[in-house]
């Protein structure tokens, strides 16, 4: 009997007891009759993409990354373009994707849908030739995936306060951006580019956004007075922060957004450094996916 071999890739960071916990699960849940697996485990920055490609290149059904949206985004990296499926376990702290895709929380359940889910092929986002997944973005987003990332606690609690404390002092941009060639200048607070609807947390940046529809959603959110932030929040929460009149929302295939100080843009929910010009593109049906 031939089985289909999986790969878990688990970021040793998440500690020793909770490692173990992870692969008892594992054990005891994963289908045997269907599967085999192993487990492999990241050792620097990046790791998760190689492991990918070499499960990959040696026939591997899927590959399933153990974290947030930034170790799926290192995963899904080294498998774009393969036969080889992205799987999620969703141990992060947002988990903008797993939410979005409704991939339970809970590890047994999440391994259920391995069992009996089905795979999709799913769009892919670009900054720059930097793959992302669910969502980019510059400005405030970009500005507290920056801040939340040198935070030495995680979760909601340690997001929601860097967000109140950041909001009443950070001054919007006046943007340059072309949205599938048509230029536009805009004051911003920030400006996101969405595959998948939300950041996480089940806050949803864009509610109608899909991951197979070819298009990425532009939420640009205009200056607004400060005291509104929390109504901001709400309409995120219950998707309906595109009917605000302080947000304005395109589809294209190619987004450029530039300005003389930009320096940092966020991918997934990660910081990074970049050029003051960026551009977003997209590209259809390139990542399987299993999916509920």
């Amino acid at each position: 009997m031939s089985y289909k071999h999986i790969v878990f890739i688990i970021n040793p960071k998440s500690g020793v007891d909770r490692q173990k916990a992870i692969a008892d699960v594992i054990e005891a849940t994963l289908n045997k009759q269907s599967f085999s697996y192993e487990i492999a485990h990241t050792e620097r920055a990046g790791h998760g993409t190689e492991l990918a490609k070499e499960a990959a290149g040696k026939g591997a059904f899927a590959v399933v990354a153990v974290g947030g949206d930034g170790s799926v985004n290192d995963v899904a990296k080294g498998l774009v373009g393969t036969e080889t499926a992205l799987a999620i376990i969703p141990k992060g702290s947002g988990n903008g994707m797993a939410r979005t895709m409704e991939i339970p929380l809970e590890i047994a359940a999440a391994l259920d849908v391995i069992n009996n889910g089905r795979v999709e092929k799913v769009d892919v986002g670009y900054v720059n030739g930097d793959l992302f997944l669910s969502n980019a973005g510059v400005g405030f987003d970009a500005l507290i995936s920056k801040r939340f990332a040198s935070s030495e606690k995680r979760g909601l609690a340690v997001y929601s306060w860097l967000v109140t404390k950041n909001l009443w002092t950070y001054k919007e941009w006046d943007w340059k951006i072309k949205i599938d060639g048509k230029p536009l200048d805009q004051k911003a607070f920030m400006i996101n580019i969405a595959n998948g609807q939300q950041f996480g947390y089940n806050f949803k940046i864009a509610p109608n956004a899909s991951y197979t529809d070819g298009w990425l959603d532009v939420s640009i959110i205009k200056p607004f007075p400060k005291l509104l932030g929390s109504s901001l929040v709400l309409r995120a929460m219950n998707g309906t922060i595109d009917k605000s009149p302080y947000v304005d929302t395109y589809r294209a295939k190619e987004i450029t957004i530039s300005h003389p100080e930009l320096k940092w843009l966020q991918t997934d929910g990660d910081a990074h450094r970049c050029d003051n010009e960026i551009t977003f593109s997209i590209k259809e049906a390139k990542l399987k996916v299993i999916v509920p």
